[in-house]
């Protein structure tokens, strides 16, 4: 079975029409070392990517991670 987060970053590059090498590329360049795509695929398939590189792949992509409380009420 395929870890959610596997999918969801899928959608959002598509969305954002670029591949995953692209933002593989992206995220090296901004980490200043070489990330590559059998790296990223791997964590992505484990669901073992660091909360720091789902933030960079967000800022990346132009997106903003919310917590939001399902508890608090109106």
């Amino acid at each position: 079975m395929k870890n959610p987060i596997l999918n969801e970053v899928k959608n959002l590059v598509s969305d954002r029409d670029i591949t995953l090498t692209q933002l593989t590329a992206k995220m090296g360049e901004r980490l200043g070392r070489t990330y590559s795509l059998a790296s990223l695929s791997q964590k992505l398939r484990n669901g073992t990517i660091p909360y720091h590189e789902i933030r960079l792949i967000a800022d990346i992509l132009n997106y903003k991670i919310i917590f939001y409380d399902l508890h608090k009420r109106k």
